[in-house]
């Protein structure tokens, strides 16, 4: 099952996608709003509320104002090695903050205060069942599901000092979407792809991690409760444009497009804030 949330003129609803149709959730007006409910999933699969078509929809981030967005660094080997980092013991964390997204197909702005803008494509795990401290074998029971991200960072902030957060989490930044994908229509392993205006940066299987989803599950949940429509962001692979030589970021006019096989497509026009 898949599940959005559509923007309409009387504000946000939580649809189902069946097909090339919407079917809205009535009550709620997220999926983020609905997975609140323990019977989210039934709710969600009996739907049968007015009806958009898929194609032009207005969609905001799937799960606009998560309690907590929890993202990995370094947790593919390749993108490991060409940041010149050893492979790490614990999973390295840091946060985002419900600013930060921004919906599937909006446009991505690049602030006045950054010339060192860069892509990350990353596997999101969306929260269904709340839980502390999680067993790793438990943890595939609390995931209700999977979306597409794009970590876009700010490099020149992120490395004036050794904490992330600064370059990692400015406003309307984080492209998160098209679908929150079920667990049980999905699991960790297809392709993840990142392009410029066509030309692929990033290309590496979602299951070529250090620290699986269940383990991050888990790993996180000992040290704060995960909630419904909380985010943990897996990590980014191999091919990001701070690595490269010379180095190479989004630009004014670009298109950035972050695909997983079986989850979907953002699509971002890069602009200048204004």
């Amino acid at each position: 099952m898949k599940l959005l949330t559509l923007r309409t003129p009387n504000g946000t609803q939580a649809v189902r996608q069946d097909g090339d149709t919407l079917i809205e959730i009535d009550g709620y007006a997220s999926v983020g709003e609905l997975l609140q409910n323990p019977d989210w999933k039934s709710v969600a699969a009996a739907a049968t509320g007015a009806s958009h078509a898929y194609d032009g929809a207005d969609l905001a981030a799937v799960v606009p104002a998560p309690s907590k967005i929890i993202c990995v660094g370094h947790n593919y080997r390749n993108h490991i090695k060409e940041m010149g980092r050893e492979v790490p013991q614990y999973p390295t964390l840091f946060a985002k903050y419900a600013e930060s997204l921004i919906g599937p197909n909006d446009d991505l702005a690049l602030p006045p205060e950054s010339d060192a803008v860069d892509w990350e494509a990353e596997l999101a795990v969306i929260i269904g069942k709340p839980g502390r401290r999680i067993t790793e074998a438990d943890a595939a029971d609390h995931i209700a599901g999977y979306a597409v991200l794009n970590d876009v960072s700010m490099r020149d902030h992120q490395f004036r000092t050794i904490q992330w957060l600064q370059g990692k989490t400015w406003e309307n930044s984080t492209p998160f979407g098209p679908a929150l994908v079920t667990s049980d229509e999905f699991t960790a392993g297809p392709l993840m792809t990142s392009a410029v205006d066509g030309d692929i940066m990033q290309s590496t299987p979602t299951g070529d991690v250090v620290f699986t989803p269940e383990f991050l599950v888990h790993y996180i949940s000992t040290m704060i409760t995960l909630n419904p429509g909380d985010v943990i962001a897996t990590g980014t692979p191999g091919g990001v444009g701070h690595a490269r030589e010379p180095k190479v970021y989004l630009a004014e006019g670009q298109t950035l497009v972050t695909t997983i096989e079986g989850l979907g497509t953002l699509t971002n026009k890069v602009i200048k804030e204004v």
